[in-house]
């Protein structure tokens, strides 16, 4: 009962950012403990990011909210995910859009994330190793794109990516002083939108 009652809590938390409750309904149907490292079940939903072994992290649950919220998924769309990561992330966009492409460069970090989101039993994820290319061009254009890492600048490759209309969620900046930023794609260029 605990790490359910823990789940409960903080989706309860989120509420008061204004997280829209269809981000908060996956978010709540989704086991973040099964996604972290076994010393940190307990802290599973906490809102602060944990760590997962090889340098990296699952990001802090407001983060991933807000960052999914942005997107403006309805349902429909194909999602690109960069920055597979322990895959809690995907689960989220899983549950929110037709189709989720992801890509991780740490094949450890994929397959891990790919055993738990198989066992919870996703069957609309694509899963890539990152190359060279940032993104995944073959099966662009997608409606929206992820990007859990920081970049120092917008990336045209990932824009040129997207539909027209299409939404680019991706933190932008120096590596410590990064600023939440939502691109959408227009036929005659692109429009940025900061949220801080």
């Amino acid at each position: 009962m605990g790490l359910i009652s823990d789940r409960l809590r903080l989706i309860e938390e989120l509420r008061q950012y204004h997280i829209d409750p269809p981000v908060l309904e996956a978010m709540s149907r989704i086991p973040r403990e099964e996604f972290v490292p076994p010393a940190y079940q307990d802290s599973a939903y906490e809102n602060r990011p944990l760590p997962l072994g090889q340098g990296q992290t699952i990001s802090q649950p407001l983060i991933i909210a807000l960052m999914t919220q942005l997107l403006e998924l309805k349902g429909k769309e194909k999602v690109l995910e960069i920055g597979t990561g322990s895959g809690y992330q995907t689960a989220i966009l899983a549950e929110l859009a037709a189709r989720v492409i992801t890509v991780e460069r740490l094949k450890t970090l994929q397959d891990q994330a790919k055993e738990v989101l198989d066992n919870l039993g996703y069957t609309n994820i694509t899963y890539h190793l990152a190359r060279e290319e940032l993104g995944w061009p073959e099966e662009s254009p997608y409606d929206g794109i992820l990007v859990t890492a920081g970049a120092p600048r917008i990336p045209d490759t990932l824009v040129s990516q997207l539909t027209i209309g299409g939404r680019l969620v991706i933190p932008v900046g120096p590596r410590h002083v990064q600023e939440l930023t939502k691109i959408t794609r227009r036929s005659d260029g692109y429009d940025v939108k900061k949220y801080g």
